[in-house]
């Protein structure tokens, strides 16, 4: 602090946070337009937490994916200040700040972000996966820890520890970034990266330089069939999780599901071609999907006030 700053006093620092949480709501509204849409069925008091661990999250993402002319040195940059804001309590970055305030408000485990950010260092070097078992070792960073994050924030069910949640936010988290990684398939292909395995693509007769060139054929229609089973499997082990769940955060938790969910879905209509299209799930879909939602979110907050 310099000789003509001044601390801030509270209704200043609480005005900075309240702008912080606003400009990670509007990171995750840009961005996340399926997880934004589910954040609405969440309570107000929860959802500023979830847009925070999203916009840095993506910022991070985006160090990586959109790099300027140090990737590395601009990721390690803005993990170290992350992670000494967070032992100070207070940073000058409204993604930072956001992050800061959830991660200490919910008592978050620092070693979540501390593995996330080296999942992301590692996106930096590492361009393939052997096998099913190497990319689930890089998905606890990059997505089983963003389970483990949020699950504080929604709550469980009166009864039911976190940790007896912990498997099913973990199977979800990678259920989400396994989807992900099929609708995105070209996109990280040029970006020079594959998130499918290896072994399960020489089974296939499939080759990176495939990918890469863009072809689809009838190998690669199988591959992309087996890897959405194995998706789906994933979302079938997170399924448990959601009821114990607090009953308020859990139409949030169906919404999602039903949204990723459902473009896996949309590969299947599309024939499993996402090598020359990005497939999406349609804007009157979405809205029917939160439209179904709602009125059950609406109902779990009635009886909760009357409680």
């Amino acid at each position: 602090m310099t000789a003509t700053e001044r601390p801030l006093t509270m209704a200043e620092r609480q005005e900075r946070l309240d702008a912080a949480y606003r400009f990670c709501a509007a990171v995750n509204a840009e961005h996340g337009k399926s997880y934004h849409l589910a954040t609405r069925l969440l309570t107000a008091d929860r959802r500023p937490a979830v847009h925070a661990l999203y916009a840095a999250a993506r910022t991070a993402d985006d160090l990586v994916d959109h790099p300027g002319a140090d990737p590395e040195g601009d990721l390690a940059d803005w993990s170290r200040a992350l992670l000494a804001e967070l032992e100070a309590g207070w940073s000058d970055d409204p993604v930072r700040l956001a992050t800061v305030h959830t991660y200490r408000r919910y008592r978050i485990p620092v070693e979540h972000l501390v593995d996330f950010l080296a999942a992301m260092t590692s996106d930096l070097t590492v361009t393939g996966y052997a096998d099913m078992a190497a990319l689930d070792r890089y998905m606890w960073g990059s997505a089983s820890v963003i389970g483990l994050q949020v699950l504080p924030v929604l709550g469980t069910a009166p009864g039911i520890a976190r940790e007896e949640a912990a498997p099913h936010a973990i199977a979800l988290g990678e259920a989400f970034q396994l989807t992900n990684f099929l609708r995105d398939v070209a996109e990280d292909a040029d970006r020079g990266r594959v998130y499918l395995p290896a072994d399960v693509m020489a089974a296939h007769g499939v080759t990176r330089e495939q990918i890469e060139a863009k072809r689809h054929d009838a190998r690669f229609r199988a591959l992309m069939q087996e890897m959405v089973a194995i998706v789906r499997r994933r979302y079938d082990d997170a399924a448990p999780g959601t009821p114990m769940l607090a009953p308020e955060s859990r139409d949030c938790v169906r919404a999602a599901t039903a949204l990723y969910g459902g473009i896996l879905t949309e590969i299947e209509r599309a024939e499993f071609r996402v090598l020359d299209r990005r497939v999406t799930v349609s804007k009157p879909r979405r809205l029917g999907i939160f439209a179904r939602r709602l009125a059950g979110a609406q109902a779990v907050r009635l009886r909760t006030r009357r409680r």
